[in-house]
């Protein structure tokens, strides 16, 4: 698979660690919204869409989309940041 469009939404917060929100497309054919660039200690990361889930009186957050292979996930967040930036 290859991303083939990235959408981004920059966010205004000045002092907030989150920067924006991406939508890609790949393969002209499937749509991902809402992943989320993250400003980490070091350097922006991705967090992938996620959902809230209260177990056992515990929140924890369990993403429904994410790649499963390395080369994907790196294409993707090449991608992302490359628009980003």
């Amino acid at each position: 698979m290859k991303v083939t469009s990235v959408t981004i939404k920059k966010t205004e917060s000045i002092d907030n660690k989150l920067k924006g929100y991406a939508t890609i497309i790949l393969d002209d054919c499937l749509a991902i919204h809402d992943i989320k660039i993250v400003q980490g200690k070091e350097k922006l990361f991705l967090s992938m869409p996620s959902k809230k889930a209260i177990i056992n009186d515990e929140t924890k957050y369990y993403d429904y989309v994410h790649p499963t292979v390395q080369e994907l996930r790196k294409e993707i967040e090449d991608a992302i940041l490359k628009e980003f930036n």
